[in-house]
């Protein structure tokens, strides 16, 4: 990985491509989570890759390249999501077509959807996507105890949604 951002940084548009291709499902799942419109996503991962292609010389450490892509990524879609200003529906995140779902997946997203939004970017971040608390913190410009704060009110969040969900099926079999 490492090799592929030294050569990136030294304009080779293979390698940048390459290095986008790896990371192409995480920047959807981190935009999605932010966003929630398929068209937006692909607005903000495009003008993401636009920036970084422009920008790679800028990048200081080769080995925080997904972190400075991800911090990237998110001031795109928070600036796409204020320019829209607009509610977006609560549609079920989906994965990039080629993916194949599981229940588990799918019940997964649920969750999330319970979340407000600064909860649900910290668990995709943490949970999905595997940052560190440091890294999140650094990503997002906060400090790290709101990190760990935020995705101990989402845990809290989604264990409340979770009872809540399962009294319900258990009283629709009784």
């Amino acid at each position: 990985m490492k090799r592929l951002v030294l050569k990136a940084k030294q304009q080779d548009k293979e390698a940048f491509v390459e290095l986008i291709r790896i990371h192409t499902a995480s920047m959807y799942k981190v935009a999605k989570a932010i966003l929630k419109n398929d068209d937006d996503v692909a607005d903000a991962m495009q003008e993401t890759i636009l920036t970084c292609w422009e920008k790679i010389g800028t990048l200081k450490k080769e080995e925080y390249f997904k972190t400075w892509l991800t911090r990237i990524l998110i001031n795109h879609c928070n600036l796409l999501y204020r320019q829209r200003n607009r509610m977006v529906s609560e549609e079920v995140i989906l994965e990039t077509g080629a993916m194949e779902e599981s229940y588990n997946t799918i019940e997964w997203q649920e969750f999330l959807q319970v979340l407000e939004e600064k909860y649900r970017i910290v668990s995709m971040l943490y949970y999905v996507e595997g940052f560190k608390i440091r890294e999140i913190a650094e990503i997002l410009q906060i400090n790290e105890n709101t990190v760990s704060t935020r995705l101990s009110a989402a845990r809290k969040k989604m264990e409340k949604h979770y009872h809540a969900k399962s009294s319900k099926i258990r009283r629709i079999i009784s």
